[in-house]
């Protein structure tokens, strides 16, 4: 076989000139085609525009009821070199310090032992009740109730100084005009709260001076709701009222949830009763939710009795979402883990679980506190 033989690229196109040149007509008049390449025209592809980020954070706000301290309470915390009521909470603090905040009512001044201990009907109880409160969780009181002035204006300024001492915020009841127009505000993962507190009268005792302590008056109670309200995200009201011992809350109660409600007012927590009255979701005028528990009952305190030795921690979260520099706010996952008040074996008052205490009342207790917002979560 002969080896093919290989043209080059220029031998060949002079070959096929030459022909295409001798095959040609001699007219001009001819035209030949030449093929021409479209442009490739590209489509735009359109963006799908992004969603907006939102960013969500949650705090959790818990609360408890009266600390009231009967001197069966205190003398049984008597120790060596003052009182102990450590043992009082031990039980229930990790309940406590697992809020983001915690707020207890605390019904008794505590104007210390050096203007002497007191009891029923004028109260007056140890310091060392605040600082076993911190140690458990407790990070504001509330001290505005009809014993706000059992032991006059010395009790309220050794109160005052002994929260101001271990840094325990406090509203209420003041040192002066400048001290009551302080709105305490916490902020607990970038959500701000704002607490006040106020009581329906002080068994007829009149304050020295009014900023001693805060009553239940829209007039005076408005304005400072309303700067509440523009300052944090959240405002907070504590409330003395009711009936004590009655286990619904009466009508002046439910009308002045609702007035504060349509104020704008977030979480409201009742106290005064002694006994448990059932939380409620109110809605405001604006279509807010407001969270309100007409009354957490007794928390620690000497009274005798099932229903007054029964109270709880209750407890809610707020969730805040921002999406383009715009917050809004829900309450959530409401809780409540009841309690018992009983003495040890040791012989102190300890606040207990009340399944472990006195487990026949724990299904009565649950149904009483789910009636009006079955979406509550009983913990034991």
């Amino acid at each position: 076989m002969k080896p093919f033989k290989t043209i080059s690229h220029l031998t060949f196109a002079s070959s096929l000139i030459l022909l295409f040149s001798c095959g040609q007509s001699s007219s001009t008049n001819q035209e030949t085609s030449v093929e021409t390449e479209e442009p490739i025209v590209e489509t735009p592809v359109e963006e799908t525009p992004s969603e907006p980020e939102s960013t969500v954070t949650t705090a959790s706000i818990y609360a408890i009821g009266d600390i009231l301290l009967h001197d069966s309470v205190y003398n049984a915390a008597r120790v060596n070199d003052g009182y102990d009521f450590d043992p009082s909470f031990e039980q229930v603090a990790p309940i406590l310090e697992r809020a983001d905040l915690a707020i207890a009512n605390q019904e008794s001044m505590i104007g210390g032992s050096e203007i002497g201990l007191s009891s029923y009907p004028a109260f007056n109880s140890p310091f060392e009740i605040g600082d076993a409160l911190q140690r458990a969780g407790i990070d504001l009181v509330t001290t505005a109730n009809n014993h706000t002035l059992d032991r006059g204006v010395r009790a309220i300024e050794n109160s005052i100084g002994h929260w101001n001492e271990i840094g325990m915020p406090y509203t209420g009841s003041f040192l002066s005009a400048e001290d009551k127009a302080n709105i305490r505000t916490l902020t607990a993962n970038e959500i701000s709260f704002s607490f006040l507190a106020y009581t329906y009268g002080t068994n007829g005792v009149i304050p020295k001076q009014p900023y001693h302590v805060n009553y239940i008056d829209l007039e005076q109670m408005r304005p400072e709701i309303e700067k509440a309200e523009q300052t944090t995200d959240l405002t907070v009201v504590s409330l003395h009222f009711g009936t004590e011992y009655e286990t619904l809350p009466n009508e002046s109660q439910t009308e002045l949830a609702q007035t504060l409600s349509d104020l704008g007012v977030d979480i409201i927590i009742g106290h005064h009763p002694h006994v448990l009255q059932p939380p409620k979701m109110l809605e405001g005028a604006d279509g807010n939710q407001t969270f309100v528990v007409y009354s957490l009952g007794n928390f620690l305190s000497g009274q005798q009795g099932d229903d007054r030795n029964t109270g709880g921690i209750i407890g809610i979260d707020v969730v805040k979402t921002t999406e383009d520099d715009v917050s809004t706010f829900e309450l959530k996952n409401p809780m409540f883990y009841p309690t018992f008040t009983q003495k040890s074996s040791e012989g102190h008052y300890e606040v207990v679980p009340l399944q472990s205490a006195k487990p026949e009342l724990f299904s009565p207790v649950s149904e009483h506190m789910l009636q009006w917002l079955p979406e509550l979560t009983i913990e034991q």
